[in-house]
């Protein structure tokens, strides 16, 4: 059997450390013989890169690992590939808060105005690698796509016929913590999920297959011990009994979360620009490949404060899990959470046959919840198994609930065509229905400002 290749665009990422180890880990039950970190910047590359060129060595020596700045080499007669990249860097990002914010409304990278300024840089960059893709990939090729905003990116290349899934950890992290609640382990506990991208919810809680639901909605910890302290315990009242996305207290909360983001300092965004800018500049200080475990540890150091005020500006509140910091090899042989590779790792399973998997995936909806087109790109539960993915089907979602992911679902049709066919009317249309905008005025200023910011040409937006 041909061994496979797989591809990372967006290698010199921050996180490339831990996808390395997820996929290194996982790369002989799933026949890949070949991984390849692809970055157009190449100092990250030369940092991260090689950061995870090396836990991919000490974990499988076997494993052919490679990092390249040639987009062509990279994706060359590849099988997978995985997309997480940042266009623009930390910079946009800081600019997108401060454009957005000064409107009064939340500046969040993957939610409302932030999310369409992010999808406005991330869609044409990866529809130019899924088009190179096509033209140079194994014919059979499968994309995973993390890039935020992940549902909507994926609704993008789908539309253009990119065999694309797109993939998300924030709903595995909750029903982890939700396992580790009921002092079970992880592979016996199952709940359902439906929504989109970042805007979903959770019910019908179950161990072992038995209904567990009751003794979850009402354990005394659970607004305490997962990512459900975000919210209050009225919050279950307003959601039919249903459990919620963190990424919902942007909506649920949203005055509040815009008053402190108007009060915080630094922002997250500045926050990240920070910590990332810090990081490399104590890596450029040593030789990464020779100095590993100096350089690994170094990593921690900075990656932990990003990691443990995660939704703390936002929210007011600390994250459940602190993360310590593990030695070089505590990190390589210790327990792995997965993260985003590791949704991925369970994707490829389940796609080529060595597992049955159930996971929360953005795909076609294809019928599975009622009131949206076939074609639409929902977050729900999924059965994955000899290259097929079937969405469970979703029956009696509350009105209310179903109210908010149509009219979500449709702000993410119109940015897709505004994105697309450099549409500014509707790109207007997509923030005006956009219940975190909701503003026709001020989405016709904003589009404006979005598109002298982000666009190329921002002359060929008519």
């Amino acid at each position: 059997m041909r061994a496979k290749k797989l591809c990372v665009i967006g290698g010199g990422g921050v996180r490339s450390p831990f996808v390395a180890r997820t996929i290194a880990r996982a790369a002989t039950e799933l026949n890949i013989g070949e991984v390849v970190f692809f970055d157009i910047n190449a100092e990250k590359l030369g940092l991260y890169g090689v950061l995870a060129q090396e836990i991919a060595r000490r974990i499988a020596p076997e494993l052919v690992f490679s990092l390249s700045t040639d987009e062509r080499r990279a994706l060359s007669n590849c099988d997978y590939v995985i997309t997480s990249i940042r266009v623009g860097e930390d910079a946009s990002r800081v600019a997108d808060e401060a454009l957005i914010s000064a409107h009064g409304l939340l500046a969040q990278e993957t939610t409302g105005a932030g999310g369409f300024s992010m999808a406005m840089r991330s869609i044409p960059a990866l529809t130019h690698y899924c088009e190179l893709a096509r033209e140079v990939a194994h014919p059979d090729h499968l994309i995973l796509n993390f890039t935020n905003p992940a549902g909507l990116v994926t609704q993008a290349l789908l539309d253009q016929g990119f065999p694309a899934v797109g993939i998300c950890d924030t709903p595995l992290g909750l029903m982890r913590e939700l396992a580790q609640l009921l002092s079970v382990e992880r592979d016996r506990f199952w709940c359902n999920s439906f929504g989109l991208n970042h805007l979903s919810w959770f019910s019908d809680f179950r161990v072992d297959g038995v209904d567990v639901s009751e003794l979850v909605i009402h354990h005394p910890r659970l607004f305490e011990a997962t990512e459900m302290r975000v919210f209050e315990p009225d919050i279950l009242a307003i959601a039919d009994g249903h459990l919620l996305n963190e990424y919902l207290y942007f909506y649920y909360y949203n005055k509040r979360a815009v008053d402190r983001f108007a009060t915080s300092a630094p922002t997250r965004a500045q926050l990240i620009s920070d910590v990332n800018f810090r990081m490399s500049a104590a890596l450029r200080e040593l030789d990464v490949s020779t100095h590993f475990d100096e350089a690994l540890r170094i990593f921690f150091e900075w990656t932990s404060i990003r990691v443990n005020s995660y939704f703390q500006n936002e929210s007011g509140t600390k994250r459940v899990a602190v993360e310590e910091f593990p030695s070089a090899d505590e990190f390589i042989l210790g327990q792995d959470s997965g993260g985003y590779a590791g949704v991925a790792v369970d994707l490829i399973r389940g796609f080529t046959g060595v597992g049955v998997t159930d996971m929360v995936l953005s795909t076609r909806n294809q019928g599975a919840i009622k009131g949206l087109g076939d074609g639409d790109v929902v977050e729900v539960m999924c059965r994955v198994a000899d290259g097929r993915i079937e969405p469970h089907a979703q029956n009696d979602i509350p009105t209310s609930i179903m109210n908010l992911i149509s009219t979500v679902k449709e702000y993410e049709r119109l940015s897709v065509r505004a994105i697309l066919h450099q549409d500014r009317s509707a790109a207007v249309k997509a923030l005006t229905v956009h219940p975190l905008v909701g503003n026709f005025d001020i989405a016709t200023t904003l589009v404006r400002e979005l598109i002298e910011q982000n666009a190329p040409s921002p002359g060929a937006w008519t």
